[in-house]
């Protein structure tokens, strides 16, 4: 059951650049302490002291609770109360296959006519990562990160296949935020650098291959991260290797 003293100080209604509506700011401010980890897996709510913290009745609460279920983001217990959902593995490998199917096509559709614009765009990307990897920005590195890939997508110009795109990075927010460790954040910007040469070179294949092996590198690290956190995770008897 939820913590009679947690306080949600993160939970500040002056958090975010929230929509208007009390259920819409609600679900926002949630929807972020969720995916950037201030709410943790499994972790129950507290309707009522989220209320007071947002400064709003519990009706709301409820029915940002209800949308936020639906985004598969927290799990509604009947007779125990809303917690946050565990992190399915299941998800986290169809969403990335779809970032694969869609990112690794886009860098070798624009890799033939890839202006010097963009690539000028790029590598000024770039230098942000790594100066956000030296000044231990995650968040700036994360910014960035989203940069990058969207940069490639408003080269290729097909506006469904970005939306589609960033539902599937959408799903895997929290996965990323768990992963931010100093050391995939080189290994990101050292994947990053392989695909730019690769459009550099105008080498369409060379690009989707870097791309190819940069989404697999994430997917391969968050299966071993769960495997070391397995509490935070809902279903790792679906993992390759797992103990039944």
């Amino acid at each position: 059951m939820p913590d009679s003293a947690v306080t949600y100080e993160f939970l500040s209604p002056g958090r975010s650049a929230a929509p208007a509506g009390a259920t819409a700011r609600v679900h926002t401010a949630l929807r972020e302490a969720i995916v950037q980890l201030d709410l943790k897996p499994g972790e129950f709510l507290d309707k009522q002291a989220i209320a007071a913290r947002m400064g709003v009745s519990r009706f709301p609460v409820g029915e940002a609770m209800n949308r936020l279920a639906a985004e598969g983001l927290v799990d509604i217990i009947p007779q125990s109360g809303s917690r946050v959902a565990l992190i399915k593995i299941s998800d986290a490998r169809e969403n990335m296959f779809f970032r694969r199917a869609l990112e690794v096509e886009t860098v070798r559709s624009i890799a033939g006519g890839a202006p010097s614009a963009l690539l000028d765009q790029l590598r000024s990307n770039l230098r942000y990562q790594q100066a956000a990897i030296e000044a231990e920005d995650l968040k700036g590195f994360h910014s960035f990160d989203l940069s990058f890939h969207a940069a490639l997508q408003d080269q290729l110009g097909y506006e469904r296949v970005r939306n589609a795109t960033e539902t599937a990075r959408l799903g895997l927010d929290r996965v990323r935020r768990l992963l931010n460790t100093r050391r995939r954040l080189e290994l990101t910007l050292a994947e990053h650098e392989a695909v730019v040469t690769a459009l550099e070179k105008r080498d369409g294949e060379a690009a989707a291959s870097a791309m190819h092996r940069h989404l697999d590198a994430v997917l391969a690290e968050l299966e071993s991260f769960a495997r070391d956190r397995p509490e935070l995770f809902a279903d790792l008897n679906t993992m390759k290797g797992s103990e039944t």
